[in-house]
């Protein structure tokens, strides 16, 4: 089978559906089949060589307290329209089918099976960006779309306001070959503190601000920590160091940036605990499996995305959002008890296998062929 992964977001800039879109190219590629991912990039793209389609310039696009970098073109037909005929893909499958503008108009020009999934919660562009007009470009292209995925049913809840239904909830996956427990950990971070872990972008609703507050409070009561804040982003860094140099936290908060896919597990591998304080709009917990894979208990906020990956008190804690001082009551009860820390470990790990990305990848498959069967009758 050939098969079009398609996503509207810049490929060369980290998020959570390039990440989901490369593991299932991966994946599918085991399996024996020709995968294309087709996205606007920000630079070349050398680790898929001739898998990668590049079309469209991607544009930094400020949306909901984040960026979204996708391509505004209205001229990508002409090239949409060589691809599709070129490759004769038996279906494509578009990550957020309605995000304007590439995914959209690969819907419109595609004359095969479609397939969208859905990650989005809240506040997401595509649906109501630019009503009237996406209104009615969403009422035109739907017949196209002949199956429909959300990865939570916090995104199918918030798609299904726009998008008729039925949907298919087929999760996030992990890839358990690269987050193994024999890792090594960050060498220059194992020096008998412990640390406390946060990765992802800088930005207002990952909730920075309110982890670097709570870990105000944790330092008195436990003075031998650390707090790892790791993800790509300048001008909310410059920030929270400010912020750090103003309560004199310099040798005990380390901003380190961007992380490779590499050297993320290792990352995990060196904390005590993984914190994700995120505020809202989290339609999954991608990175509270990343960590539980690794055998780390997890303190996160308790939104709707989140809830639906955690267990309180089993895997790891759930905190209200905007609540410094509760993220730090439960920050302190992990790192002070460590039968809590390793039960929630094991827990944390047993849930994880159970979204290995090969599992995940064939449940994705069977609902092409369910798609394509059922297209074939009408």
């Amino acid at each position: 089978m050939k098969i079009a992964l398609v996503s509207p977001y810049d490929f060369a800039h980290p998020g959570g559906v390039s990440s989901h879109i490369s593991s299932l190219e991966r994946y599918i590629t085991r399996m024996g089949h020709e995968v294309k991912v087709i996205a606007p990039a920000s630079r070349e793209i050398s680790d898929f060589g001739d898998r990668f389609i590049p079309i469209g310039r991607p544009y930094p696009i400020p949306s909901s307290e984040s960026i979204i970098r996708v391509s505004i073109s209205l001229r990508l037909g002409p090239t949409i329209k060589e691809v599709l005929a070129r490759e004769n893909f038996d279906i494509i499958h578009l990550h957020e089918p309605f995000m304007p503008m590439l995914c959209s108009a690969i819907l419109r020009f595609s004359n095969t099976v479609n397939v969208g999934t859905f990650h989005a919660n809240q506040g997401k562009p595509g649906y109501n960006w630019g009503r009237p007009i996406s209104s009615w470009m969403i009422s035109r292209r739907l017949h196209k779309l002949h199956g429909k995925i959300a990865v939570s049913r916090t995104a199918m809840n918030y798609a299904s306001r726009y998008i008729p239904g039925p949907f298919e909830i087929i999760p996030n996956g992990i890839d358990i070959e690269q987050f193994s427990l024999d890792l090594p950990p960050i060498e220059q971070f194992c020096d008998g503190k412990k640390n406390i872990l946060f990765l992802g972008r800088l930005e207002f609703r990952k909730g920075v601000n309110y982890l670097l507050k709570a870990y105000l409070q944790v330092k008195p009561e436990i003075h031998d920590t650390r707090l790892i804040i790791a993800g790509p982003g300048t001008r909310l860094r410059k920030r929270y160091e400010r912020w750090v140099r103003l309560h004199r936290l310099e040798n005990d908060v380390i901003f380190v940036g961007f992380v490779s896919e590499d050297d993320k597990p290792r990352y995990y591998k060196t904390a005590d605990v993984f914190c994700a304080p995120a505020t809202s709009r989290e339609s999954f917990g991608i990175v509270l499996l990343e960590a539980m894979a690794m055998g780390k208990p997890v303190v996160a906020t308790n939104i709707e995305g989140y809830a639906s990956v955690v267990s309180h008190g089993e895997d790891g804690f759930l905190v209200p959002p905007q609540n410094a001082s509760e993220l730090a009551r439960a920050l302190v009860h992990v790192l002070s008890d460590e039968e809590t820390r390793t039960k929630m470990a094991v827990k944390g790990r047993q849930k994880a296998l159970d979204y290995n990305w090969e599992s995940i990848t064939q449940r994705i498959f069977n609902f092409y062929e369910k798609a394509i069967d059922e297209h074939s009758k009408n």
